[in-house]
């Protein structure tokens, strides 16, 4: 049973500077003004289109208890003001308290990487449950409390909502729960006042620099996680050594008398993995290293990007106190997350598969795979994605052209921009190497085209999307699904 939380506690935790009543009792914290009703804090954020501070009125004749404000309160206000130095943060900080900091009675584990959370989030659930553990997961797929699940919202869900359903879990017997902490939820302040048990870090490449502008300041967004300024240091930090920011990350962590665990496939490291075999048929197996002895690991995942997954998962398991010989069971059993390298069943006599790939590193990871696995010729559909990062579009292009037989650019979430003006940014790569190509604006059509080109022992690699069961054009969403 929770205690009972007033406003002027919820003032200490947030360091705010508290006007009017100070005993009335907070039941929840939203910044989301249709969610503020009574018994409830409004956190009143300034965002880039949008300023909480209009809603101010509405949710105060909606019994609201008070507001949380970088600003002073207005003349004549009624209520109880919260001022505080970043409104984000204090969101955070309240959810924490108002919920019981939830996070303190779980196993929380936080990943992030630029390719690999959603995979990984999914096998250290898996290997929770191999050991006997109740667990809660939130990932860009869904949400899941032990056999619940609903449709996910976001990768990184906002602080409120977050301790919300960490509280949840707790009430449902949870021990443990994981979930992928993207770049720009740590940095809009949604992880604050989280405390992870273990975080991982999987890789960093190009991606989100319409967002961060630098690969450095992407590097430093991700390393808030374990250094410490989000609240507390995790007690475990597991990171990708063959990654040049995860090496750079272990050292400066290790500099600080962090606990680091690493993980390679290339370089020495705490869990390393050898001897690996890729399948379409039979998955992939590998000898896995961990200083708890080794294991033969047999997965139904297939590709190497997917080893390092998997040598993830087993260091964060490791560190929990799960069986080593457990943890190998509950590889074998994971199938990983829905549109991560995707086999489709059909009667054809040529594979296709669909994959989430959607930066330049993540599509040559996954095109590599293919080739290792395929006699035949690669058939690569992509496009990318609208008002979003477009750094990222004359790589992917050359990307795909260099390891592909046959690319063939589409439509991805076009949203506001013009198909053809994307298609025509990927184009710049595509057109440093030799691949032949064709495009073809929608996507459904790029598709069909895609799978009467395929012959015996071909790959149509259907890239972007994943398992992503729409398509934004202009600001519609469409049922749409690649599979």
């Amino acid at each position: 049973m929770m205690r009972k939380i007033t406003i002027e506690q919820v003032a200490k935790a947030t360091n705010a500077e508290l006007t009017g009543e100070n005993n009335r009792e907070v039941s929840d914290v939203t910044h989301d003004s249709r969610q503020a009703g009574t018994g409830a804090l409004f956190v009143a954020v300034r965002g880039l289109t949008m300023d909480g501070h209009r809603f101010i009125d509405d949710v105060m004749r909606r019994g609201t208890v008070g507001i949380v404000s970088e600003l002073n309160a207005p003349a004549g206000f009624r209520g109880a003001w919260l001022k505080v130095a970043d409104a984000r943060t204090a969101l955070a900080q309240a959810a924490a308290v108002i919920n019981g900091n939830p996070s303190h009675d779980l196993n929380l584990v936080g990943i992030t990487g630029t390719n690999g959370k959603t995979t990984t989030t999914y096998l250290v659930f898996a290997l929770a449950a191999a050991n006997s553990e109740k667990g809660a997961m939130l990932t860009t797929v869904e949400y899941r409390i032990g056999d619940e699940s609903e449709p996910a919202v976001r990768t990184t869900p906002e602080a409120s909502d977050t301790n919300r359903f960490l509280r949840r879990a707790v009430s449902n017997g949870c021990r443990m729960a994981v979930m992928e902490t993207s770049s720009q939820a740590i940095d809009l302040h949604r992880c604050d006042a989280l405390r992870f048990q273990a975080a991982i870090f999987t890789n960093l490449t190009r991606d989100h620099l319409d967002y961060h502008l630098t690969m450095e300041n992407y590097y430093d967004a991700k390393k808030r996680l374990f250094d410490g300024r989000l609240g507390d240091v995790p007690k475990s930090s597991v990171i990708n050594i063959d990654d040049e920011y995860g090496a750079r990350l272990a050292n400066e962590l290790k500099s600080n008398d962090q606990n680091v665990i690493t993980f390679a496939q290339r370089n020495p490291a705490d869990l390393t993995a050898n001897d690996i075999e890729v399948s379409l048929i039979k998955g992939t197996s590998f000898n896995l290293q961990t200083p708890q002895g080794a294991r033969k690991i047999s997965s139904p995942l297939v590709g190497k990007p997917h080893v390092y997954n998997m040598l993830a998962a087993a260091a964060v398991a490791l560190e929990l106190g799960y069986d080593l010989d457990k943890i190998a069971e509950g590889l074998k059993i994971c199938v990983g997350a829905p549109g991560r390298f995707e086999r489709i069943a059909h009667g054809g006599d040529f594979a296709v598969v669909v994959d989430y790939a959607h930066s330049d590193d993540a599509l040559l990871n996954t095109l590599k795979t293919a080739r290792d696995l395929t006699t035949g010729r690669i058939i690569t559909i992509f496009g990318c994605g609208g008002d979003r990062d477009k750094t990222k579009r004359a790589p992917m292009g050359e990307v795909a052209g260099r390891n592909s037989d046959l690319v063939i650019l589409t439509s991805d979430n076009p949203r506001t921009e013009n198909p053809l003006k994307i298609i025509s940014e990927i184009e710049i790569g595509l057109k440093e190497t030799n691949c032949p190509y064709l495009v073809i604006a929608d996507r459904r059509e790029a598709i069909h085209q895609a799978i009467r080109q395929a012959k015996p022992h071909d790959v149509v690699l259907i890239a972007g999307k994943g398992h992503e069961t729409y398509q934004i054009v202009g600001n519609d969403k469409f049922y749409f699904d690649d599979r």
